[in-house]
Protein backbone atom coordinates (compact mmCIF):
# COMPACT_ATOMS: atom_id res chain seq x y z
CA UNK A 1 0.00 0.00 0.00
CA UNK A 2 1.54 3.47 -0.92
CA UNK A 3 1.42 6.63 0.96
CA UNK A 4 -1.31 9.18 -0.13
CA UNK A 5 0.83 12.11 -1.57
CA UNK A 6 -0.24 14.98 -0.44
CA UNK A 7 0.02 18.75 -2.45
CA UNK A 8 0.35 22.19 -1.46
CA UNK A 9 -3.39 22.53 -0.59
CA UNK A 10 -3.71 19.43 1.62
CA UNK A 11 -1.03 20.51 3.42
CA UNK A 12 -2.55 24.19 4.35
CA UNK A 13 -6.19 22.01 4.91
CA UNK A 14 -4.47 20.31 7.63
CA UNK A 15 -2.55 23.21 9.17
CA UNK A 16 -5.65 25.25 9.59
CA UNK A 17 -7.20 22.39 11.09
CA UNK A 18 -4.48 21.09 13.04
CA UNK A 19 -5.01 24.87 14.95
CA UNK A 20 -9.00 24.65 15.22
CA UNK A 21 -10.40 21.15 14.45
CA UNK A 22 -13.95 23.09 14.93
CA UNK A 23 -13.44 25.77 12.00
CA UNK A 24 -16.47 25.49 9.30
CA UNK A 25 -15.29 24.90 5.84
CA UNK A 26 -16.75 27.64 4.38
CA UNK A 27 -14.07 29.76 6.37
CA UNK A 28 -11.74 27.54 5.10
CA UNK A 29 -12.49 27.26 1.63
CA UNK A 30 -12.34 31.33 1.81
CA UNK A 31 -9.14 31.37 3.82
CA UNK A 32 -7.36 28.98 1.07
CA UNK A 33 -9.63 30.59 -1.95
CA UNK A 34 -11.36 27.13 -3.29
CA UNK A 35 -14.65 26.21 -2.96
CA UNK A 36 -16.51 24.64 0.20
CA UNK A 37 -17.16 21.23 -2.06
CA UNK A 38 -13.09 21.16 -2.48
CA UNK A 39 -12.47 21.47 1.14
CA UNK A 40 -15.39 18.96 1.79
CA UNK A 41 -13.77 16.24 -0.47
CA UNK A 42 -10.26 17.05 0.86
CA UNK A 43 -11.06 16.45 4.17
CA UNK A 44 -13.01 13.83 3.52
CA UNK A 45 -10.39 11.89 1.51
CA UNK A 46 -7.76 12.88 4.17
CA UNK A 47 -10.20 10.87 6.74
CA UNK A 48 -9.73 7.85 4.70
CA UNK A 49 -6.64 7.48 3.75
CA UNK A 50 -5.95 7.63 7.30
CA UNK A 51 -3.61 11.00 7.17
CA UNK A 52 -6.49 12.91 9.70
CA UNK A 53 -8.68 11.88 12.39
CA UNK A 54 -10.80 14.50 14.13
CA UNK A 55 -10.64 13.51 18.30
CA UNK A 56 -11.25 15.75 21.35
CA UNK A 57 -7.99 15.95 23.37
CA UNK A 58 -8.01 15.32 27.10
CA UNK A 59 -5.27 16.22 29.71
CA UNK A 60 -3.72 13.91 32.07
CA UNK A 61 -5.90 15.58 34.35
CA UNK A 62 -8.60 13.43 32.51
CA UNK A 63 -7.26 10.05 33.09
CA UNK A 64 -8.55 7.07 35.45
CA UNK A 65 -4.85 6.97 36.41
CA UNK A 66 -2.73 9.78 36.79
CA UNK A 67 -0.04 8.37 37.39
CA UNK A 68 2.75 8.15 33.88
CA UNK A 69 5.23 5.67 33.48
CA UNK A 70 8.12 4.59 30.71
CA UNK A 71 8.66 0.88 30.45
CA UNK A 72 12.00 0.73 27.98
CA UNK A 73 12.15 -3.26 27.13
CA UNK A 74 15.13 -5.34 25.53
CA UNK A 75 13.74 -7.76 23.32
CA UNK A 76 14.87 -10.31 20.81
CA UNK A 77 15.17 -8.29 17.48
CA UNK A 78 13.90 -10.52 14.90
CA UNK A 79 10.56 -10.64 17.10
CA UNK A 80 10.40 -6.65 18.27
CA UNK A 81 7.29 -5.84 16.70
CA UNK A 82 5.35 -8.84 17.28
CA UNK A 83 6.54 -8.34 21.29
CA UNK A 84 5.40 -4.52 21.39
CA UNK A 85 2.07 -5.75 19.28
CA UNK A 86 1.49 -8.02 22.78
CA UNK A 87 2.40 -5.13 24.93
CA UNK A 88 0.12 -2.85 23.18
CA UNK A 89 -3.22 -5.39 24.08
CA UNK A 90 -2.21 -4.91 28.13
CA UNK A 91 -4.83 -2.21 29.17
CA UNK A 92 -2.65 -0.05 31.09
CA UNK A 93 0.09 0.50 28.18
CA UNK A 94 -1.40 3.33 26.29
CA UNK A 95 1.58 3.60 23.70
CA UNK A 96 4.12 0.94 22.46
CA UNK A 97 6.90 2.42 19.98
CA UNK A 98 9.71 0.32 18.30
CA UNK A 99 12.77 2.25 19.16
CA UNK A 100 16.86 2.08 18.20
CA UNK A 101 19.18 2.22 21.02
CA UNK A 102 19.58 0.97 24.53
CA UNK A 103 15.68 -0.80 24.42
CA UNK A 104 14.17 -1.97 21.33
CA UNK A 105 10.63 -1.05 22.87
CA UNK A 106 9.19 1.58 24.87
CA UNK A 107 5.92 1.95 26.14
CA UNK A 108 4.20 4.68 28.02
CA UNK A 109 1.49 3.63 30.98
CA UNK A 110 -0.67 5.12 33.44
CA UNK A 111 -1.04 3.55 36.49
CA UNK A 112 -2.73 4.04 39.78
CA UNK A 113 -0.07 2.40 42.61
CA UNK A 114 3.16 1.24 42.42
CA UNK A 115 1.76 -2.74 42.63
CA UNK A 116 -0.03 -2.48 39.35
CA UNK A 117 2.89 -0.97 37.79
CA UNK A 118 5.02 -3.78 39.36
CA UNK A 119 2.61 -6.29 38.03
CA UNK A 120 2.45 -4.77 34.33
CA UNK A 121 6.54 -4.65 34.51
CA UNK A 122 7.35 -8.13 36.18
CA UNK A 123 4.76 -10.32 35.74
CA UNK A 124 3.22 -8.96 32.08
CA UNK A 125 5.77 -7.98 30.07
CA UNK A 126 8.87 -9.17 31.12
CA UNK A 127 7.26 -12.88 31.80
CA UNK A 128 6.50 -12.66 27.35
CA UNK A 129 8.47 -15.05 25.51
CA UNK A 130 11.50 -12.80 23.94
CA UNK A 131 11.28 -10.64 26.39
CA UNK A 132 15.10 -10.17 27.97
CA UNK A 133 15.64 -6.91 30.17
CA UNK A 134 13.03 -3.99 30.82
CA UNK A 135 13.70 -0.47 32.84
CA UNK A 136 10.86 1.20 34.41
CA UNK A 137 10.96 4.79 34.69
CA UNK A 138 8.18 6.81 36.58
CA UNK A 139 6.56 10.49 35.67
CA UNK A 140 7.24 12.37 38.89
CA UNK A 141 6.25 16.29 37.50
CA UNK A 142 5.56 16.91 33.64
CA UNK A 143 7.26 19.46 32.30
CA UNK A 144 5.58 19.83 29.09
CA UNK A 145 3.01 17.64 27.60
CA UNK A 146 1.77 18.48 24.00
CA UNK A 147 -2.02 17.15 23.73
CA UNK A 148 -1.99 17.90 20.63
CA UNK A 149 1.23 15.69 19.27
CA UNK A 150 -0.25 12.56 21.11
CA UNK A 151 -3.29 11.69 23.37
CA UNK A 152 -2.07 9.21 25.80
CA UNK A 153 -5.38 9.22 28.16
CA UNK A 154 -8.06 7.14 27.94
CA UNK A 155 -11.87 8.44 26.62
CA UNK A 156 -13.87 8.64 30.21
CA UNK A 157 -17.40 8.94 30.49
CA UNK A 158 -19.41 11.00 33.07
CA UNK A 159 -18.67 8.68 35.91
CA UNK A 160 -14.92 8.39 35.14
CA UNK A 161 -14.67 5.07 33.80
CA UNK A 162 -13.01 4.13 30.39
CA UNK A 163 -15.31 4.42 27.65
CA UNK A 164 -14.53 1.19 25.52
CA UNK A 165 -16.56 2.15 22.25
Amino acid sequence: MSTPQLDELDRQLIEILARDARVSNRKIAADLKVTEGTVRGRIKRLQQDGMIAFTAITSLGLANSAKLAFVGVQAEIQNAREIGQKISELPMVKAVMITMGRFNILTICLFDDLDQLHELASEQILSLPGVHHIETSIAVKTVKYNPRIVRITDLVTTEGAPNLA
